[in-house]
C-alpha cells in the first residue's frame, strides 16, 4: 500500500508544490538515486539510523509535485544535553546539503522549501547548518536568499577510477615509505569488523579519541544503527588496525553509488609509530579503487583560515582539494551566545581542565583521527 506523504500545511505558493514532512520510501529513493548530486546522507537508511540514536531527531522537508519530488531537505536535530538545557544545546545539521531537481522547476521548489523550513524550525533549535558535500553553486542563491551564510570549508577528495597502483602513486613520497616499512615489518593488520563485538572495540577507541579532543561523541546507538540499517545494505564498514591485539585505528566509513564517505576516525596515539592510520587508510583506498568506487571522500579538511594539522595528514594522500563550504542560518542569536558560554564550562566539567580543543563551530567538530595522533578529524555527524 502506498504511504500517504504528511503535509506542512498544504500547498505552497508556487505552483502545483506541495510541502511534505514524509515521503513514500520508493519516491524519496527514487529521487536521490536519480539525482546525480544525491548521496548517501540523502538516503532514507541514513535518515532511519540518525533517527534512532539518542540526542538526534531526524526530520523531513520535501516540496513534491504529485509523486515526483523536486527538493529535499533532512536536517538532523543535535542535542549535547537533554531536559531544560536542551534548548540552548541543540542545532540542525543538514549532511547531504539541500538537494532539488535542476533547472527552474527545482528552483522554485527550493526556493518554496526553504521558506517553509525558515517558518516552521523547532524553536529548540540554535541553527541550522548545510553542510555541502558537492559543489552547491546552484543552490547558494536560494540559500542565501533564506539568509543561510556560505562560510568557506575545505575537504579532500581522492580519485581512484585509475586504479590502485596510480592512487598509491600520488601518496606523499614519505608517507609512501611508512606503508611500505609497515607492510615490511607485518605488525599491523586491516581487517573489517561486522560484529557487535567489534563495534564496541572500534567505539571504545572513538571514545577515547574524542576524549582527548574535549568535545562529545555521538552515542553507541548512533553506531548500533548504522550497523543495523546500513549494514545490511551494505553501506556502512568499520574497519580497524590491529597492532599485536590492540586496536591502534579505526575508521567508520559509509558507501553509497560510487563514493566511499569517512565518517568517523580514532587512534591509539600510543602506538603511532607503528603507522596504523596510514596503513588503514591505504587499505580503504586501495579496496575502494579495485572494487570500482570513483571517489574517496576524506570527510572535511577545516576552515582555510584555521591550521589544522589533520589537513596536513589528508593531503599527503594525494587527493584534490575542495571548498565546497557550508552554510549556516542562525535561528537566536542570544541563545547561540549563551550556548556558547556554556559549551565551554560543558567541556571544562566533562573533560576537565585545560584548553578545549579548536573547532570550527561553536559545540565541537573535531577530534583527533588517523593523523599520527598530531591532528584532528572533523566528523561528519558532530
Amino acid at each position: 500500500m502506498r504511504q500517504r506523504p504528511e503535509t506542512a500545511g498544504g500547498r505552497s505558493d508556487g505552483p502545483g508544490v506541495d510541502i511534505l514532512r514524509s515521503l513514500p520510501q520508493d519516491d524519496w529513493r527514487r529521487f536521490v538515486e536519480n539525482h546525480p548530486l544525491g548521496n548517501v546522507f540523502h538516503t532514507p537508511e541514513m535518515h532511519s539510523a540518525f533517527g534512532r540514536a539518542a540526542k538526534h531527531r531526524a526530520d523531513l522537508w520535501a516540496a513534491a509535485d504529485g509523486s515526483r519530488v523536486l527538493a529535499l531537505l533532512l536536517p538532523v536535530q543535535v542535542s549535547v544535553l537533554g531536559g531544560p538545557a536542551r534548548s540552548l544545546a541543540t542545532r540542525a545539521v543538514v549532511y547531504g546539503g539541500l538537494l532539488h531537481a535542476t533547472g527552474a522547476e527545482g528552483v522554485s521548489a527550493a526556493e518554496q522549501l526553504m521558506s517553509a523550513y525558515n517558518g516552521g524550525v523547532d524553536r529548540s533549535v540554535l541553527y541550522t547548518e548545510v553542510r555541502n558535500i558537492h559543489d552547491a553553486s546552484a543552490s547558494q542563491a536560494v540559500l542565501r536568499r533564506h539568509g543561510f551564510a556560505f562560510e568557506p570549508h575545505l575537504n579532500y577528495l581522492v580519485h581512484l577510477e585509475e586504479g590502485p597502483a596510480a592512487v598509491f602513486s600520488r601518496i606523499g613520497k614519505r608517507t609512501r615509505k611508512h606503508i611500505r616499512h609497515a607492510q615490511n615489518q607485518g605488525r599491523v593488520t586491516v581487517e573489517q569488523t561486522v560484529t557487535p563485538e567489534g563495534l564496541a572495540e572500534c567505539y571504545s577507541l572513538l571514545c577515547d579519541t574524542y576524549r582527548r579532543a574535549r568535545v562529545p561523541l555521538a552515542d553507541l546507538s548512533l553506531f548500533e544503527a548504522a550497523l543495523e540499517v546500513l549494514g545490511a545494505r551494505g553501506m556502512v564498514r568499520f574497519t580497524r588496525a590491529v597492532v599485536g591485539s590492540t586496536t591502534a585505528a579505526v575508521s567508520v566509513d559509509l558507501v553509497y553509488k560510487d563514493v566511499v564517505y569517512g565518517w568517523y576516525g580514532g587512534t591509539d596515539r600510543r602506538l603511532a609509530n607503528e603507522s596504523p592510520n596510514e596503513m588503514l587508510t591505504w587499505h580503504l583506498l586501495e579496496w575502494a579503487s579495485r572494487e570500482g568506487y570513483r571517489i574517496y571522500d576524506f570527510g572535511g579538511a577545516g576552515r582555510p583560515d584555521v591550521p589544522y594539522p589533520v589537513r596536513d595528514f589528508k593531503a599527503k594522500f594525494g587527493g584534490e582539494l575542495v571548498n565546497y563550504g557550508r552554510n549556516a542560518c542562525v535561528h537566536s542569536r542570544l541563545r547561540l551566545q549563551a550556548a556558547e558560554l556554556g559549551y565551554r564550562a560543558y567541556q571544562r566539567i566533562i573533560f576537565g581542565g585545560g584548553r578545549p580543543s579548536r573547532s570550527s563551530g561553536s559545540t565541537g567538530e573535531a577530534a583527533e583521527s588517523r593523523s599520527g595522533g598530531q591532528g584532528r578529524v572533523e566528523s561528519r555527524s558532530l
